[in-house]
């Protein structure tokens, strides 16, 4: 969230608080979609990958895997380099030890071949700290990540409430100096700061009552952080002029510039926890991912095996750490974030079509039209037709394109969006229903396509090769490998329709 307050002074940080609040209001159509399909498949592990596994096909669904996966590692490499500065900067509070970290340990990194590799040796300890913890237990990793997001917490209830006597209106006009585009922007950027609701989805099999729990669980935390986010905006920037707040530590800053220093200080300390719980989740998000997909034979088997006494896929556990280990202790990460967030996004858009074509084959997957194509393939081409209209617009956008073409790609996606609601059939799913299907999913797609198209050109170079790789890897191997029928444990989402599921 830091990161995000600090680069919206390059867009309109007086009115960035609205931009979490569209932001926020894009992720809750998202958030909808994820609750209906944790509900749907309240005890099977894999999340996005086993919506797209039951929807559609096996090779999408191992196509949207490995795009988020490659996210959730870069992600991870970068939040611990964050967290191994945040920690040296809480450590340099204490003057005896102020200025005595080299770069190497936790502040950036030594870096070689005109920055490609950079050396930083606190962020893969941190990572084999958390990942012994998770290879632990459950039970004992989720009292660790409760305590830290209870600090957290507190602490950023605590900020709001101190900055909101020191906040001054008049900082707030006018509330949005550079224009609604400029609060557009922001949106695309704080957009980033609310991923993460989609990992209660991948913790079905550990929820004792996940058909009601997860939903909850995926809404009530989106909300709590939107709420969050939009508190500590509007006090920051009420407290100081955005254009006197600095880059890399714009909270703390403030409230050093008003004489709190002790706020500066609780300030650090969250930033540590918030960090340190975000990474602990990612961890575990992406090591039952590798379960799922292991169970199902598209990996080895080894990264399915659970320890008999700890229940966790310790495997698969140190796979994760492993990986991200390297990455934060050998690459800048600063470089990799170029290629960050086209995965999560597209995985996003993927869940959302997901709904629509679940809710079809209920009752109209056997039906064929009286023209050359099936109702379901029709319906599959208008939601593709969804995302270009989403793809074109964004991009438009982004270069400040024709006006017109925003229009005729708004035109067409609407086009689309008409045809899935009337030249189709829709059965209620058992459990959570997201409302408004198909609106809601379709809005959902068009919107994350819309956001995707302002990442940087080297994500979708990304997007491209990791696909072609991913179909190489399932031709070689994963085909030839998967189970017809998966184990005991998620045999209940192979192509079976919702009612037997």
């Amino acid at each position: 969230m830091v990161y995000c307050i600090s680069k919206g002074r390059y867009i309109d940080l007086s009115g960035v608080a609205i931009s979490f609040a569209l932001a926020g209001a894009a992720c809750v159509l998202n958030a909808l979609c994820y609750a209906e399909l944790s509900s749907r498949f309240p005890a099977v592990v894999g999340g996005a990958y086993l919506y797209t596994y039951a929807a559609f096909n096996e090779l999408m669904a191992f196509l949207v895997f490995i795009q988020l996966m490659l996210d959730y590692h870069i992600g991870a490499a970068s939040i611990a380099r964050s967290l191994a500065s945040y920690f040296i900067s809480l450590l340099e509070l204490l003057p005896f030890l102020k200025g005595h970290f080299p770069s190497w340990i936790g502040h950036g990194g030594i870096e070689f071949f005109g920055g490609v590799v950079s050396i930083n040796i606190l962020a893969p300890i941190l990572l084999i700290l958390l990942t012994v913890i998770l290879c632990y237990g459950v039970k004992e990793s989720s009292a660790v990540n409760s305590f830290m997001t209870a600090t957290k917490v507190v602490i950023v209830i605590v900020v709001i409430f101190a900055g909101a006597f020191e906040v001054d209106v008049s900082n707030w006009s006018p509330f949005a100096p550079n224009g609604f585009k400029a609060v557009i922007t922001g949106a695309t950027v704080v957009f980033f700061s609310y991923v993460g609701f989609d990992a209660v989805a991948n913790s079905a099999e550990e929820s004792k009552r996940p058909q009601r729990d997860l939903p909850i669980g995926i809404l009530a935390s989106l909300f709590v952080c939107a709420v969050l986010y939009i508190g500590v905006c509007l006090v920051i920037t009420g407290m100081v002029p955005y254009k006197f707040l600095g880059e890399d530590a714009p909270l703390a800053e403030a409230f050093t510039a008003k004489g709190l220093k002790v706020v500066s200080v609780l300030i650090s300390i969250g930033a540590v926890a918030g960090l340190a719980t975000t990474l602990l989740v990612g961890l575990y998000v992406q090591s039952r991912l590798y379960l799922g997909l292991s169970r199902d034979g598209l990996l080895p088997s080894v990264f399915s095996k659970v320890h008999p006494l700890r229940h966790t896929p310790i495997h698969s556990q140190v796979w994760v750490g492993l990986v991200a280990g390297i990455m934060a202790g050998l690459f800048n990460v600063h470089q990799l974030s170029h290629i960050l967030s086209v995965g999560t996004l597209t995985g996003y858009s993927v869940v959302s079509a997901c709904v629509i074509t679940l809710r079809w084959k209920d009752k109209v997957s056997s039906q064929v039209s009286a023209k050359c194509i099936s109702a379901r393939c029709e319906g599959i081409i208008c939601l593709v037709i969804i995302a270009f209209g989403g793809f074109l617009a964004g991009l438009c956008y982004r270069f400040s394109g024709s006006f017109i073409i925003i229009i005729f790609a708004a035109a067409m996606a609407i086009l689309g969006a008409v045809a899935v609601q009337f030249r189709q059939s829709y059965a209620d799913p058992p459990g959570f229903s997201c409302p408004g299907v198909p609106i809601v999913p379709v809005i959902s797609i068009f919107i994350n396509i819309f956001l995707s198209a302002q990442l940087h050109e080297e994500a979708w170079y990304r997007f491209v090769i990791v696909s072609l790789i991913s179909v190489g890897i399932y031709a070689i191997y994963g085909q030839y490998h998967a189970n017809p029928v998966s184990s005991e444990h998620s045999v209940v989402y192979h192509g079976v329709p919702s009612e037997v599921a």
